[in-house]
């Protein structure tokens, strides 16, 4: 009875040693969480100021943006330690230093993801494959560059959709800038009929084409004859618009419209598919079969 007495009492000691410990570094704690606290507001004001500052030598937002999340991320790392050497007064920074060398594979299987999108978002503001306004088609998906962040990229599609990617993804798939250069070339493809006069059609589709306004003059377009196809002689129309979506759509509208009213006016036959049907009477060759027997 008397040894269980004394163990309780052991527990007791050990527990309020404990709880008195606690108690001593409650003020630390206190102190260091409005020092870091602090240290927050001083990353957002320091984010802010030198976004601000950037913003004098470079107009790109990304960039600016870039310069200001580094600093904040700089700040925030300076008053973590800030606040951990108040509520350990005996850590330096070498024991900060090993503490984390041997966390850093914990952290980083558990935010492997996060610190990926955080690298490949500052290779992608810091490289500048594509900027905000640029019209890109990554991942399966197709639209206008919104807003570059360290996270993530967000862009608006075609039909009025927001569609937010991870960086990872966008840095290592294949990725389509389709507005890098300010001209893209399209293909348009119409046929003529096999009775047509070929040089004649190639310089009625070649006027047509010349006289739309959506279609660049310099570089010209061009007209081939591709193919022979199964009920038309096929014609691949080459031209160059603007990059844009818009001036792509409007210009393939113009083409198509232009040559085919060009080519109704010139009297050359745009064919339908022409497909040939046999009928017979298989009662009839199965009996001459039999009869040859």
């Amino acid at each position: 009875m008397d040894e269980s007495v004394n163990q309780l009492l052991k527990l007791q000691d050990v527990l309020l040693e404990y709880v008195n410990s606690f108690l001593a570094i409650v003020p630390a704690i206190g102190i260091a969480i409005v020092v870091f606290v602090v240290f927050l507001v001083l990353a957002s004001l320091a984010k802010r100021t030198v976004s601000g500052f950037s913003s004098r030598f470079t107009e790109d937002k990304s960039l600016q943006s870039l310069f200001g999340t580094i600093t904040k991320v700089l700040v925030i790392v300076v008053g973590a330690f800030a606040a951990a050497a108040i509520i350990f007064p005996g850590l330096s920074a070498g024991h900060l230093v090993s503490v984390l060398g041997l966390s850093s594979v914990a952290i980083g299987f558990a935010f492997k993801d996060i610190f990926e999108n955080f690298l490949a978002g500052i290779l992608i503001l810091s490289g500048r494959p594509f900027v905000i306004g640029d019209q890109i088609e990554t991942n399966g998906y197709e639209g206008t560059v919104e807003h570059i962040s360290i996270r993530s990229t967000s862009i608006e599609t075609y039909d009025g959709q927001r569609v937010i990617i991870p960086n990872s993804a966008i840095f290592t798939n294949p990725m389509t800038v389709r507005t890098a250069f300010p001209h893209r070339r399209t293909t348009f493809v119409t046929g003529i009929g096999y009775d047509e006069d070929i040089e004649t059609a190639r310089e009625v589709i070649r006027e047509a084409v010349n006289g739309c306004e959506t279609v660049l003059e310099d570089p010209a377009p061009q007209i081939f004859l591709m193919e022979h196809g199964d009920s038309s002689v096929n014609f691949h129309i080459r031209y160059w618009t603007p990059s844009t979506i818009s001036g792509v759509k409007n210009a393939q509208d113009e083409v198509a419209t232009s040559v085919k009213y060009a080519l109704d006016e010139a009297g050359i036959e745009i064919p339908y598919p022409y497909r040939t049907i046999e009928f017979f009477d298989k009662t009839e060759q199965s009996e001459q079969a039999r009869a040859a027997e």
